[in-house]
């Protein structure tokens, strides 16, 4: 149990988030013994979506971004879903709650789409991630540098690129959240 005592945060859209990268993420860090809290935009269920456009399941809000603070938490994660992505970034309070773990130099791990929100959160400069292709230039505009490999880890970040990198993606969060805090990462809130 590496992450036993952990408290995680993982955010989910309304409507719109990648079912899988909100799944698959969450069960490999409470598989661990972390202790997982479903952050929303607003309280009641949120629809999860596959491919973009089918319907996914519906999940519980625990709680909603004003109702928590990043010092409430170990670590984050925020899947993608371009459209729950989207969503994300364009709401200020979430925006600040993902830019307060690297503030706090607590590790990330952000998925597909997902870099949208770290893009707004002005995280990037200086730092290697990956994301799903179409972003690509959103990122480099930020100071980020982009490659396409299934898994990066930057210094507490871990980005992937896609449902197919989930392996190597929920392996990596793991390790990192179990190491804690990288002093590295507060340097992208500077």
């Amino acid at each position: 149990m590496k992450l036993q005592g952990k408290k995680i945060a993982i955010l989910i859209a309304p409507r719109g988030t990648e079912e899988p990268e909100f799944v698959k993420p969450k069960q490999a860090v409470e598989a661990e013994g972390a202790e997982v809290t479903v952050i929303g935009l607003k309280a009641g269920e949120a629809q999860a979506v596959n491919n973009d456009l089918d319907p996914g399941g519906s999940y519980t809000v625990d709680k909603t971004v004003d109702q928590v603070s990043p010092s409430d938490f170990d670590g984050l994660v925020v899947p993608g879903g371009s459209v729950g992505a989207d969503k994300l970034r364009a709401d200020e309070k979430a925006v600040a709650f993902v830019r307060g773990f690297f503030e706090q130099a607590k590790p990330v791990g952000v998925i597909c789409h997902g870099p949208w929100t770290l893009v707004e959160a002005d995280v990037l400069e200086g730092r290697t991630v990956t994301s799903f292709p179409s972003i690509k230039t959103d990122i480099e505009n930020a100071g980020g540098t982009w490659v396409d490999k299934e898994v990066v880890v930057d210094k507490g970040l871990v980005t992937s690129r896609k449902p197919d990198d989930l392996p190597a993606f929920c392996a990596k969060i793991v390790e990192e959240f179990a190491e804690g805090k990288h002093p590295e990462q507060a340097r992208s809130a500077a």
